[in-house]
């Protein structure tokens, strides 16, 4: 088994309490006085957690609030190898991508990310895809052949302009997306060419949508260039599919090893396939993102790795052991 390199996704931060203020426009707010601040408690939370790597998102903590901190790429490089800490992807939000969607206008906006993601020391950039509509919505959305063709179109171009720069393109698993299932997954990989198109499988994300992470991942694995670590506890009943959508997911979240998911079984897929020895931790915006990731660092090293890791709480590793056995 390759030695593990953990990692977060910077979402895990945007939890207002972390920040002492009130709500999200607040934590905007403060890194637009001061995204130097704003940053180094980001990467001091790292370290403190003892992850490694890290994936940018969406405001604040995003490509551009990077190069105001630090002012270039190579710049934010250079700071985070001071900490021992590495730049391994960046999330693209791609929610509007469809029939109206210029693939080359996509295709360059993809471009400029990923040459910041490389100069940056990263390797791939993930894309967030469109949501579903509410199924009483009129006009209804069918994702169907023809939406997945158009889809893959632009996929392609975009992919295509990423992997130029060294940059690969995959589309990440998204709860309440029309990538999101089984028949998705293999639907849209089906119509994607495998050297320009990759995915990036959220386990969280999967579950909520009453898939099985290991079993959609099964027939995939060579598409996998990296995946996110996340917890539930099972499949979300139906929902309105819209702006307060992903906040309603954040109640089913849980942290690795304490909600319903085979994690062994996701461990032995994982380490068949080409991202092994790279886990990337993520959930969605908590209050004490520095005390989960520790708790997923652990439970993962403890019970899947089964290594002598360093004790982080006795009694929290109890209430984890148990939470995941049930």
């Amino acid at each position: 088994m390759p030695e593990t390199r953990f990692g977060v996704d910077l979402i895990t931060f945007y939890h207002p309490q972390f920040w002492g203020v009130g709500d999200y426009d607040e934590i905007v707010e403060l890194r637009r006085k001061d995204p130097l601040a704003m940053w180094e408690r980001i990467l001091d939370g790292m370290q403190a957690a003892g992850v490694e790597l890290l994936e940018l998102t969406f405001p604040p903590a995003d490509w551009h609030s990077a190069v105001e901190a630090y002012g270039s790429a190579v710049a934010f490089r250079q700071e985070l190898a001071s900490r021992g800490l590495a730049l391994k992807s960046g999330f693209h939000i791609a929610l509007g991508w469809g029939a109206d969607t210029d693939p080359s206008q996509a295709a360059d906006e993809a471009a400029a990310y990923a040459e910041f993601i490389r100069d940056a020391g990263g390797d791939t950039m993930v894309v967030g895809p469109p949501m579903r509509r509410s199924r009483d919505a009129q006009p209804p959305l069918f994702v169907d052949h023809a939406y997945m063709s158009t889809l893959a179109d632009i996929l392609h171009r975009v992919g295509d302009a990423t992997v130029r720069l060294g940059v690969k393109t995959a589309v990440h698993t998204e709860a309440h997306s029309v990538f999101c299932t089984q028949r998705d997954v293999d639907l849209l990989m089906t119509l994607t060419d495998p050297v320009y198109v990759f995915m990036c499988p959220d386990t969280g994300h999967l579950t909520l949508s009453g898939a099985n992470p290991s079993l959609v991942m099964d027939h995939h694995r060579d598409r996998m260039v990296l995946s996110h670590w996340k917890d539930a506890i099972g499949a979300m009943p139906q929902v309105p599919i819209d702006e307060n959508v992903h906040l309603a997911h954040r109640e089913y979240f849980r942290r690795v090893g304490a909600g319903s998911i085979d994690w062994f079984a996701w461990n032995r897929l994982v380490n068949e396939t080409a991202v092994a020895g790279v886990t990337l931790l993520e959930l969605d915006a908590v209050p004490d993102p520095i005390g989960e990731m520790r708790a997923a660092r652990e439970y993962i090293e403890r019970a899947l790795h089964k290594t002598a890791a360093p004790r982080v709480d006795d009694r929290e590793l109890d209430i984890l052991t148990s939470a995941a056995a049930r």
